[in-house]
């Protein structure tokens, strides 16, 4: 008697294949989300340069530093927050928040002002 094999997978076969993939998106998603975090946090630091920017252009034009969005050249990224801590002739501070990303909120302080946290060093955006 002579017994001719059928091609294809087993059952056996296709689960481990199912759960093969299972584990690697297991794996892929949170790397993923992380990456998304990282780019979302990435606004924020453009955006706070971008505002620096801007308002060195206001004080050369005004004297005085600004916390009025409205009157800046500066658009800020969709999504993110731009807060100020304060604005006067000597300097300004300003954190810049998304949700989601990873660090949440970034700050940035110019000039002779109360530092907004996480910034700790004049003209330096730090994150946490």
């Amino acid at each position: 008697m002579h017994r001719s094999r059928i091609a294809g997978f087993t059952l056996i076969e296709l689960l481990i294949v199912i759960i093969i993939i299972g584990i690697l998106a297991a794996i892929a998603i949170p790397a993923f989300n992380s990456t998304k975090g990282k780019a979302y946090s990435a606004s924020h630091k453009t955006d706070l340069r971008n505002l620096a920017t801007a308002e060195e252009a206001y004080f050369f034009q005004a004297n005085v530093y600004t916390d009025n969005l409205s009157d800046l050249n500066f658009t800020k990224t969709q999504g993110v927050t731009i807060t100020f801590g304060e604005a006067t002739a000597s300097g300004w501070s300003a954190t810049a928040t998304r949700p989601l990303a990873i660090p949440a909120t970034c700050a940035l302080y110019v000039g002779n002002v109360t530092p907004v946290a996480p910034a700790t060093t004049e003209s330096q955006i730090t994150c946490q």
